[in-house]
């Protein structure tokens, strides 16, 4: 299997479960019948080739394995049974051609049926993580800062939830939008860290990931335009997946962010997430999401790094760290505090962080302890904690960028 056919079964993953969900009903049954069809593309396609319609032909096999257990199972589950008695294998599981667009939307449905209401907004984001975003349970886990086996069972428990509730495969209507778009912005800015800065493996970003994140983000602010998260958080994602073209060098090497070459961010995209923090904060409420905006949105005006506006995004962390209870966010204030007022002060903020379950071990505190430390000119503490974030990190880009780190600092 090719990288780019990986790329393309994990960008399908979540449309092709889609749409056998809303032709079957049954989430756990279409969810392991899609996996056996993502099994049966990376065994064929290498050898037969791609598919001219990959999407069609993954819902009827899929569809096909579905049937096949539907008949099998017949005395047990009479719904099913109706199902294939009422439909030819033909009408039933090959989608045409000129898809809809309602099919199209079958991975922003799914979304919102992973998120309703009736599941914990635990089980519901680790769910939806699984199913619409492809994510392995390890790196959901990750996400959450919590053991692989927590989250393994919180997912079938999900699962279970879903299957006991009977929940549709539709939209809600309106008036119930905003009471699962907490949990879906959630769910899709894990979706979107994880496709622009990958918590494990070779690469340093999953391109279909952050991107299916943004196509999904816009459907959800074309449903709910007024409302200020979901702009703030399509702004968001807009504004930081601008300057991917520089977050990486010729050989995939990353480049942080003061590093970048800022001429290669996109100015078009920049314009449009300014744009939609300007419209949202304009009509006066302000969220976490928002707030993130608007912090990006400073650092992508900056012409160079110097010119970053510092005393302002610590201004605008002081307000989200009020509404948010999050190490990572209490992380990047630190960051903040010191290049605005001295990197003592920013050292300072990282010693409660050492305290707190959620990050102590992460590999990213290590990193920006030794970061300031470096800048501080106190480069033997600086070595030691560089050493000890890159034995943390799963990421190959990452450790390799802090082993490169190492190797300068002890040449000099």
């Amino acid at each position: 299997m090719t990288t780019i056919d990986e790329h393309l079964l994990r960008e399908l993953a979540p449309q092709v479960l889609g749409a056998v969900v809303r032709r079957y009903g049954d989430f756990g049954a279409a969810e392991d019948a899609v996996q056996e069809a993502l099994t049966a593309a990376a065994f064929q396609w290498p050898r037969s080739g791609v598919p001219e319609n990959p999407r069609a032909w993954l819902v009827q096999v899929a569809a096909r394995k579905l049937t096949d257990q539907i008949r099998s199972e017949s005395a047990r589950r009479r719904r099913e049974t109706k199902i294939v008695l009422e439909a030819s294998p033909e009408e039933n599981v090959v989608p045409p051609p000129d898809e809809s667009p309602v099919e199209q939307d079958d991975a922003l449905v799914l979304l919102f049926m992973c998120c309703h209401p009736a599941l914990t907004r635990p089980s519901a984001i680790a769910l939806t993580l699984r199913a619409v975003g492809g994510l392995t349970t390890t790196e959901i886990a990750s996400a959450f800062l919590v053991p692989e086996s927590t989250m393994a069972q919180r997912i079938s428990r999900a699962k279970q939830s879903i299957k006991s509730s009977a929940v549709g495969f539709v939209l809600p209507p309106p008036d119930e939008r905003n009471e699962s778009i907490g949990a879906v912005l959630h769910v899709l800015y894990l979706i979107f860290n994880e496709g622009y800065a990958t918590s494990s493996g070779k690469t340093l970003q999953r391109v279909d990931l952050s991107s299916e994140a943004i196509r999904l983000a816009r459907a959800a602010h074309e449903l709910l335009p007024e409302n200020g998260e979901v702009a703030g958080l399509l702004a968001l994602m807009i504004l930081t997946d601008a300057r991917r073209p520089a977050r990486s060098g010729p050989n995939g090497e990353l480049i942080p962010l003061d590093e970048q070459d800022r001429s290669l961010w996109d100015q078009q995209a920049i314009a449009e997430g300014v744009q939609l923090v300007s419209d949202a904060l304009a009509r006066g409420a302000v969220g976490s999401y928002l707030l993130q905006a608007a912090i990006a949105a400073l650092h992508d005006e900056a012409a160079r790094a110097e010119d970053t506006d510092w005393p302002q995004i610590v201004a605008l962390y002081g307000v989200l760290m009020r509404l948010s209870d999050n190490p990572m966010v209490a992380l990047n204030r630190a960051v903040a505090v010191a290049m605005a007022h001295g990197l003592d002060q920013g050292l300072a903020l990282l010693e409660p962080l050492d305290r707190d379950p959620r990050i102590k071990d992460h590999y990213r505190l290590a990193a920006v302890r030794a970061h300031l430390l470096e800048r501080s000119g106190k480069i033997t503490s600086a070595l030691r904690y560089y050493e000890a974030a890159a034995e943390k990190t799963a990421s190959l880009p990452e450790r390799n960028y802090l082993l490169l780190k190492i190797a300068r600092l002890r040449a000099n």
